[in-house]
């Protein structure tokens, strides 16, 4: 096990009331699950996103912790927020990192796996 290890899953969801397909706006939440998988606490302090929709327009987006929070987790704790995003296509995708500082003063990245933004499908 590494020292320095943050696990990172994520659920989706369409949110069809928000959205305006006819003007092009899709709105999706998301809710990310963070937890220290590490052998030291750390602190989450920025994140760096990149969006992109299915005619590869990309969004990139940096800013300090996470919905107002800079997370401080301990060996198997865990932290879970939700937000959104809005894109130009039915689909898309996100992905990026956290940038974290263990409380040794080692600095780390985690990477945010690449998930896809989709509408649900319908049947005919």
């Amino acid at each position: 096990m590494s020292a320095y290890d943050f696990a990172v899953t994520v659920k989706t969801q369409y949110l069809p009331e928000q959205s305006n397909p006819d003007q092009g706006n899709f709105v999706f939440t998301y809710t990310i699950t963070i937890r220290n998988t590490g052998s030291i606490a750390a602190q989450l302090i920025s994140r760096h996103w990149v969006i992109t929709d299915a005619s590869n327009h990309v969004q990139e987006v940096r800013g300090l912790g996470v919905v107002g929070h800079q997370p401080l987790l301990q060996p198997g704790e865990q932290f879970e927020y939700s937000s959104g995003t809005q894109i130009a296509t039915p689909q898309g995708s996100m992905a990026g990192e956290y940038f974290c500082v263990a409380e040794d003063g080692h600095r780390f990245e985690v990477t945010i796996p690449e998930f896809v933004l989709s509408l649900p499908r319908a049947l005919h």
